[in-house]
């Protein structure tokens, strides 16, 4: 069981790594159709979470400010989840169904963040 933890432990984090990476491959069409209309500066805002989330995948990949990184990416995915995928989903439309999509996969990253930062978290200088 504990090769089956540290397996799942190894391959979370990648999730974020690749899509940060995405957010940098993709800037410009990412600004024009997932940053909320209202939101400024969108090209820079798409880089700033980018950066983000390949650092808070790094932390824990790494285990090095894991804990800090877990939080702060479970914090990311909750704000996603609101000023996102929630005023798409509930928009109605073509596009409800892949926002609601997109709300539940994030909610389910954002649970996983949190328990990874309650129970595999190694490096606790930060948070404690």
């Amino acid at each position: 069981m504990n090769a089956f933890n540290n397996l799942g432990r190894l391959i979370f984090p990648i999730t974020f790594i690749v899509f940060g990476l995405f957010h940098f491959m993709n800037a410009n069409v990412m600004a024009d159709y997932v940053v909320p209309a209202y939101m400024p500066a969108k090209v820079i805002l798409v880089y700033l979470t980018g950066a983000g989330l390949v650092l808070g995948g790094l932390s824990m990949y790494l285990g090095k400010y894991d804990k800090l990184g877990a939080t702060l990416l479970a914090l990311f995915m909750l704000l996603v989840v609101l000023m996102v995928h929630l005023p798409g989903a509930m928009g109605g439309g073509e596009g409800a169904q892949t926002s609601m999509s997109m709300l539940l996969k994030d909610l389910g990253l954002m649970g996983g963040c949190m328990m990874y930062a309650h129970y595999v978290a190694k490096d606790r200088s930060i948070i404690g």
